[in-house]
């Protein structure tokens, strides 16, 4: 069985907790990404999680 996909339509109701900066969706790493803050919070099982101590640095 396939794993579940996250719904590109949720980023309508999903910000940045550092910023409240709009996020950007990387389906090939299954990240959302804020710009702003250089983070990317993983996707996991189709579920963002939008804690900072999960995210990455991004440059």
């Amino acid at each position: 069985m396939s794993e579940p996909g996250f719904d590109p339509k949720m980023l309508e109701a999903l910000v940045c907790p550092i910023t409240h900066a709009t996020l950007r969706y990387d389906a090939e790493r299954q990240e959302l990404v804020s710009e702003n803050a250089h983070l990317a919070f993983p996707i996991r099982n189709g579920i963002p999680v939008m804690l900072v101590d999960e995210a990455r640095q991004v440059d």
